[in-house]
């Protein structure tokens, strides 16, 4: 059987950098806290934290003091900054320079739609770090949409400025554009335009992987897609690979994987997330070629 890893798979470059800068820091020695889970990958924490990072939340960020902070690459809302600071908590800020430009983007454009009486509307995961950042650069005075059924929230006689979540379905957003457009109220199609602006922020990497992977699942015979089971990346390009190949399998370990599932297959391809590193696609590569 020919067993194809994908190249393109692994750690986008914000989580890539992110995990580079913790690693390094801990490999100096330093003791360094995380502010929630650096990558959604449960192989990948365990292998930091065995290099000695603490994970904390954010209800015990309050406490923590003197210390040193890694703010992953989801971002943070203003208000993480602040109790640093009171606290004499020295920040390394490994934030995506993407999301970082996207939370000046919205909140640049929550400041100017307020004088015209408009809207911010986020599509995005309810609860996602990246979300509730994004929501902290407004005031939390956005409306956040998880899909084309959650538009309730939405006032259409008002003008809308669309954003996205940087990992969120090209395709969903698209849809949600579209059906703001359609619900709006105003007369003339011109104006209606001018009511709604979307702006472009998924992430490139994100959306050029989506039509990639299409490809690269139709090419196999079966599919082995890795990822943690908490990335929601990992579940959006999992639902890619198998609306192109039904024959599509999510496992986050060597151990998910059945012999059975290779039976009369000719060729197997490996793929996975953006937050799933190389090594692990590579260690599940060798025991699939090893059945």
């Amino acid at each position: 059987m020919i067993v194809e890893t994908d190249n393109l798979s692994g750690f986008c470059f914000g989580v890539r950098n992110a995990v580079e800068i913790a690693e390094k820091a801990l490999r100096n020695g330093e003791e360094i806290y995380s502010l929630g889970l650096i990558v959604h990958n449960e192989a990948e924490i365990s292998r930091l934290v065995a290099l000695g990072l603490r994970m904390i939340n954010h209800e015990m960020l309050y406490s923590l003091k003197d210390s040193k902070l890694l703010i992953r690459a989801h971002g943070e809302p203003p208000e993480t900054y602040r109790i640093a600071e009171r606290n004499n908590t020295t920040i390394i800020d490994a934030t995506c320079p993407i999301v970082k430009k996207l939370q000046a983007r919205i909140r640049k454009t929550w400041l100017e739609s307020r004088k015209n009486g408009g809207q911010v509307v986020i599509y995005g995961k309810p609860g996602h770090a990246e979300v509730v950042g994004l929501l902290g650069h407004i005031n939390n005075d956005g409306i956040l949409v998880s899909g084309p059924d959650d538009l309730s929230g939405i006032d259409f006689n008002r003008p809308v400025m669309l954003f996205s979540q940087t990992t969120m379905s090209v395709q969903e957003y698209d849809r949600i554009a579209q059906l703001i457009r359609e619900n709006m109220t105003v007369s003339g199609i011109t104006e209606r335009d001018n009511f709604l602006k979307v702006h472009n922020s998924i992430c490139a990497q994100v959306s050029g992987r989506e039509l990639q992977l299409r490809s690269f699942a139709r090419k196999h015979d079966i599919i082995i897609f890795v990822s943690g089971k908490d990335s929601s990346n990992g579940k959006l390009l999992y639902s890619v690979c198998k609306s192109a190949n039904p024959d599509s399998w999510f496992v986050s370990s060597p151990g998910d994987i059945e012999r059975s599932w290779f039976e009369g297959k000719r060729s197997a391809g490996i793929c996975g997330a953006t937050s799933t590193p190389k090594w692990l696609i590579e260690k599940i590569r060798n025991h699939v070629i090893s059945l």
